[in-house]
């Protein structure tokens, strides 16, 4: 089957691009023909340079560019579409779009107005929440709803209109509220990293909310805003509530200020589930600080969790917001706010498929009565040790009459592995030979 996706050079297109790669034919179209043709070749797929054209070979096609483009690219490519084939946006409104569909694509072309609650750097499908505000349920709705059901995403259908009204909750007011509070720290010229020094945990994740909003693209955030017919009204009222805040304390009015505080308490509605997930969120941040200075001098495993690069080394130091891992004779720095600590078991594995492996020979006089099951048990368990077997065992001439020498051959990951293991035959009463 065909999917295209017009706009799957950047952004959430271009993710989408990754999702579907393995399991369909892709093909993608852009504006920037020489991105678009990169892009297409690192993830090996097609691009194509006519949006017509794409609509005209594609089964399902993915309308994936900016808010302000939607309804012109869907007026575009309405007459090209295949007969049978499905129509899905993935804009986070929908009301425009679902108009546009309506009007323009032949009756017998689906569309399914569709809103990913998730950006692009997000790296998993595994419950993250996806909008169907189809009008009308043909023969591909059930194939999308249950693609995306095995892919354990959590499904909302509802209606354009519905959607509009709650996304300008979700995000016009989050990110209205969010933008106003970073544009107050600007304007009092305030240092964050400073105010990292005296952060509690709430403050620490509040930052790195406002942070993952404001850097994104601000065209973007602008059309989110300017574009739900719900805005004025949601910024409008959020600007009285701060309003009549602000005027409450300035007033020393201690009664209405606990009024209001009580009423917009009782309006959060499960406050203890909201105190269980910040707490989860919370002892998360601490549990890996704790992990990484418990983890000073050992060799440690570090993932980057957007670019899945695994960084292996020592780790030198961590000044809890940067990890310093030495590789070599060089020092790395790594934000800890970006990576992953690998599980020994999962570093372990990393090893196995990127380190050279060395195979030596080690031959020890023992006393007779030693247990070589234990001996071979406890190496196996070692640090970067693979395997071990005893290949040989004599006790001719050249040995004492109560002593046996026994040859093992091991496979490890490392020149000090090997050395631990004549170390530990040593400790078991050996000599080396």
């Amino acid at each position: 089957m065909n999917i295209g996706i017009i706009g799957g050079s950047d952004g959430l297109g271009k993710t989408l691009v990754y999702y579907f790669r393995d399991e369909f034919n892709v093909f993608i179209s852009g504006r920037d023909h020489k991105k678009g043709r990169n892009v297409a070749k690192d993830a090996n797929v097609n691009y194509i340079e006519s949006n017509a054209g794409l609509a005209n070979i594609s089964d399902i096609l993915i309308i994936s560019v900016p808010i302000q483009h939607t309804c012109h690219v869907i007026r575009e490519v309405a007459p090209f579409m295949k007969e049978g084939s499905l129509m899905i946006d993935v804009t986070s409104v929908k009301e425009g779009p679902s108009k546009t569909m309506a009007e323009t694509l032949p009756e017998n072309v689906e569309f399914i107005p569709t809103h990913p609650i998730f950006g692009p750097r997000t790296t998993d499908l595994n419950n993250q929440v996806i909008v169907l505000t189809a009008e009308k349920k043909g023969k591909w709705y059930d194939k999308v709803y249950n693609y995306l059901k095995n892919k354990n995403m959590r499904i909302v259908e509802t209606t354009a209109e519905k959607h509009d009204f709650m996304m300008s909750i979700v995000q016009v007011l989050t990110h209205f509220s969010f933008i106003s509070t970073a544009s107050a720290f600007e304007k009092l010229k305030v240092n964050i990293s400073e105010t990292e020094d005296y952060e509690s945990p709430i403050y620490n994740l509040m930052i790195d909310m406002i942070a993952r909003i404001v850097s994104q693209n601000p065209y973007l955030t602008y059309n989110i805003q300017s574009m739900n017919d719900n805005g004025d009204h949601i910024r409008n009222t959020f600007a009285e509530a701060v309003n009549e805040l602000r005027d409450v304390i300035n007033n020393d009015d201690e009664d209405k200020f606990v009024e209001i505080a009580i009423k917009a308490t009782k309006n959060m509605g499960d406050i203890k589930n909201a105190l269980g997930r910040s707490d989860k969120a919370i002892n998360g941040l601490n549990q890996e600080y704790t992990l990484l200075f418990n983890s000073i001098g050992k060799e440690v495993g570090l993932k980057h969790i957007y670019s899945g690069k695994i960084h292996v080394g020592t780790l030198d130091s961590t000044d809890g917001k940067t990890a310093y891992l030495k590789t070599g004779n060089k020092i790395k720095s790594l934000r800890i706010a970006n990576i992953e600590v690998l599980s020994d078991d999962e570093l372990y594995e990393w090893k196995l498929k990127h380190l050279d492996k060395k195979t030596v020979s080690i031959s020890c006089v023992f006393p007779k009565n030693v247990h070589v099951q234990t001996i071979q048990k406890t190496v196996k368990n070692m640090t970067n040790i693979i395997d071990i077997k005893l290949i040989d065992a004599y006790n001719g001439p050249q040995i004492e009459e109560n002593s046996i020498s026994l040859t093992f051959e091991v496979l490890a990951l490392s020149k000090e592995a090997i050395e631990n293991v004549k170390k530990l035959f040593t400790g078991f009463g050996g000599i080396i030979r």
